[in-house]
């Protein structure tokens, strides 16, 4: 699995696409549709990948939070703002709108209302590492428009989580209650906001301490323990691992030694974060994809109308702040690629029984589509065009 996902990946890297869609291909590969090597179902096989990827999630997770810069986002903040509430509101309520309007026979309202919950969250997210891997390649990272996009993508994606632990622990406990829905938000925002505040006044003095100490690798494993606790404890209080993960990041981002448990943990994320998006990928069914096969024409046409979705609500969030002067159209291209924090949507719906196996073929389709079509709209866009570093030299 992780020797097919880095030599898919450095395929995609060498044709300028994002290495995520070479894991993902590896998935598809190595998975029951083609291979058949990746273990799926119960078992110990199947339980130990489910193990590796979900130390991946939390891996991920907890990379966005340690990029996280709060006080640079909040430098950016009505326009970032303004741009992230149209570029989650948008997708999220046309997904939303799409599934239930839809001819679905015999469904229960309860399940179609939560299903339509879960794919309007699947359309929400913005890859934070990708966008901000093409304005680097670019030259364009210190330009008003990356400024712009990294802010919003950031709120996007603290939005995206909450909006998930939601819907998955409506998943669980099948209920759509609005005061159950008020109490999963108060919970998943507060649990955020109480973990980032104490976390910020004790983790320097505390990281301070261990970075004085001589245990070999000390650091890191401390750093690493400190993110499988919080993501824990965000568990115990009825949130989402994934938002303590994320919360755990940005609590130890503002530590002096931020740089260097970046560095520590990296080598991990890069073990274990494509054993997850091999298992998402081995998940797809090609079959489905199969013109002869009932329902292929139907999945088809779901993955377009996600996609279209998609592609649309990020593209006017680009408009979302009229009084700056910035190229609307490149902030909405920016918005596009929904990475890998759509792809732990998706599982995380698959898993929970939301999504069935072919809705949730429709949303990797989507994830890969949009990862896919950024990068190449963005070259297209301002390869003509000087980045602001030249400009200003």
């Amino acid at each position: 699995m992780l020797v097919g996902a880095k030599l898919l990946g450095e395929l995609c890297e060498r044709l300028g696409q994002p290495s995520v869609l070479g894991e993902l291909l590896a998935g598809v590969i190595l998975g029951p549709s083609v291979l058949n090597f990746v273990p799926t179902g119960s078992g110990f096989a199947a339980e130990t990948v489910e193990l590796l990827a979900g130390l991946g999630v939390v891996l991920l997770l907890f990379e966005v939070g340690l990029e996280t810069d709060l006080k640079a986002m909040f430098k950016v903040g009505p326009a970032a703002a303004s741009v992230a509430l149209i570029g989650v509101v948008l997708p999220f309520a046309g997904g939303y709108a799409f599934w239930t309007l839809a001819p679905h026979p015999g469904a229960a309202s309860e399940t179609l209302t939560l299903t339509a919950l879960f794919v309007g969250a699947t359309l929400t997210a913005t890859s934070v590492g990708i966008t901000a891997r093409i304005l680097g390649d670019l030259g364009w990272l210190r330009s008003a428009e990356a400024r712009v996009v990294l802010g919003a993508a950031v709120i996007d994606d603290i939005v995206g989580l909450v909006i998930l632990s939601i819907v998955g622990t409506m998943a669980a406990g099948g209920s759509v209650n609005p005061l159950d829905v008020a109490e999963i938000l108060a919970l998943a925002v507060g649990f955020l906001v109480v973990a980032v505040f104490i976390g910020n006044r004790t983790a320097p003095a505390v990281f301070d301490f261990v970075h004085r100490m001589r245990a070999r690798q000390i650091l890191a494993v401390l750093a690493f323990a400190f993110v499988l606790a919080i993501s824990a404890l965000a568990t115990m209080a009825g949130s989402a691992l994934i938002i303590g993960a994320f919360a755990g990041g940005l609590i130890l981002a503002a530590t002096k030694q931020h740089r260097e448990i970046e560095q520590a943990l990296a080598p991990l994320a890069a073990i274990f974060a494509p054993i997850f998006f091999v298992k998402v990928g081995a998940a797809l069914d090609l079959s489905l994809l199969n013109p002869a096969t009932p329902g292929a024409g139907a999945l088809l046409a779901t993955a377009g109308a996600l996609t279209l979705v998609a592609v649309v609500g990020k593209l006017l969030a680009g408009w979302g702040a009229p009084w700056q002067p910035f190229d609307r159209l490149t902030v909405g291209l920016g918005m596009v690629p929904r990475g890998e924090v759509g792809l732990i949507f998706a599982d995380l719906g698959r898993r929970t029984g939301v999504l069935d196996q072919q809705l949730f073929g429709a949303v990797v389709i989507m994830v890969m589509a949009t990862t896919f079509l950024a990068p190449v709209a963005l070259k297209l866009r301002l390869r003509n065009r000087q980045p602001p570093e030249a400009v200003a030299g």
